[in-house]
Formats: structure tokens, sequence, C-alpha cells
């Protein structure tokens, strides 16, 4: 049975598209089975892979609004043992779609409960908001992954995220974690960049990944042409930090379960 995790944080600009995407890429190049998941609006995800949304005729969408089955749905990418199910714009109308539907929190759920056991790791890559299809995300995740970018106001909405990632865990997902807090655009030049990682590691100690994402151009770059950091330049800085947190998470995962 595969895990979920959702990458989230209502705070845009925190590195959580390109967590979601490099994250998918090393499990996947490190011999597991992963799906992305695309559940923001703006298919950032979907383009950083090499699709095209305008061109996509079934997204994520049709698998929750209109129940489509997702293996209809979803695409091969060019890094082996990693599939997309993609976004598109019309992601944008699923928030009002869903309002007065049964159980509304509950349908990205039912989109994956069907195929969660072909895949080891199934990635969601969270919109940028605490709307209905970032709480679908989470109450259908096993786990949690919070990307912090390592600047001034890194803990501004913070606490709202994880009061959100409660509320869920109250009423409808008991069993959600938090698989960690990940430290993003790591700058070691400047003295501000460290003062935030001491600050996070010592208010959430344990929580926080000991793997930190440098900024990194190429990291930067590698959406543009449509490739994750792996294929854009598997040597580069930011390829080996996004090896290195899949590494930490399955030697977390498989202490976990032993």
């Amino acid at each position: 049975m595969g895990k979920i995790i959702a990458i989230a944080n209502q705070k845009g600009g925190v590195g959580k598209t390109t967590t979601a995407i490099n994250l998918a890429a090393s499990l996947a190049v490190l011999d597991h089975k992963t799906l992305l998941i695309d559940a923001d609006p703006q298919a950032n995800a979907t383009s950083g892979v090499g699709f095209d949304p305008k061109g996509i005729q079934s997204s994520v969408y049709e698998c929750i609004i209109e129940g489509t089955d997702p293996h209809q749905v979803i695409v091969e990418t060019e890094t082996p043992n990693l599939d997309l199910l993609p976004a598109h714009i019309d992601l944008v109308g699923a928030e009002i779609e869903m309002i007065n539907l049964p159980e509304r929190e509950k349908m990205m759920k039912r989109t994956l409960d069907p195929i969660k056991k072909e895949y080891d790791y199934i990635i969601i890559d969270c919109s940028p908001s605490l709307g209905l299809v970032t709480v679908n995300a989470l109450t259908a995740a096993d786990s949690v992954i919070i990307p912090v970018q390592c600047e001034y106001f890194a803990l501004e909405g913070l606490g709202k995220l994880l009061n959100t990632i409660k509320i869920v865990q109250t009423r409808l997902n008991p069993d959600l974690d938090i698989e960690g807090i990940l430290l993003t655009m790591f700058d070691t030049r400047l003295r501000l960049s460290k003062q935030v990682v001491e600050e996070v590691k010592m208010h959430f100690q344990d929580m926080v990944f000991d793997t930190i994402i440098n900024r990194n151009t190429r990291l930067g770059e590698a959406p543009s042409f449509g490739k994750t950091i792996i294929m854009h330049d598997a040597a580069s800085v930011g390829a080996i930090n996004y090896l290195n947190l899949a590494r930490e998470i399955l030697e977390k995962n498989t202490v976990a379960r032993s």
C-alpha cells in the first residue's frame, strides 16, 4: 500500500512545487514507483515535468468532480517510475462546485483509494491556499511536508497551517501525520538564513528534516525546460539535496514500518 504525502503551505514562494516535483522524481529514481498529483490550478507541477497544461484533455478536476477513473488521466513522465496526475485551470472551479456536495472534503480520497496500492509513494502538490482542494489533499494524505523558506517571514502563517492540519486531524483524518518541516532556499552566504534555521529547529525540533534545500540556480531553471532537477542536472546541488531528502524519508518510513 502506497504512502500519500501532501506538500502544503498557504504561503506562496516557499519552494512547494519545486519540492513536490523533485521529491517525487528522487523517490522514482531510487526505484520507488511514484505518482505526482498536481492539485494546484496554476498547474506548475504539470508544466514542470514537461506537459503543457493547455493541452491536457482530462485532469485531476475530472477525477474529483466528475468521478473519471484516474487510470484514464494519469500520464507517464520522462523520469522512470514517475507518473503524473495533471492539473488544468478548471481546478479553480472545483472549490465552488464542491461546496454543496456531500462529504465534499473526501472527494480526493475517493479518487485515490483505488490506485493507492499501485504506487509506493503518491506526492500531492497543494495550491498556496487553505481552500477546499487543499483540505481534500490533507484528508486523503497519510502525512504532510511543510516547506519553509529561510527568509525573514519564515514562520509567518505557519501557525495557521498547523491549526488547519489539527482541524483535519480532529474532524476528517485522524491518521494524518506531519512528515516534517523542510527548510528551503537556504543561502550559505547569508547570516539571516542560518538564523532562520536555528529558530525553526528551536521551535519545532525533531519535526524539522535534517536535509536543507539550498538556493540553487540549476534548481530554479529546471522548470523552464519542463524537467525535474535530476533530468536537468543530476550533479547539481539541488539534485543532491532532493535525493538526500528522499533517502531521509525512505529511512524514516522503513524504521516506522519495522
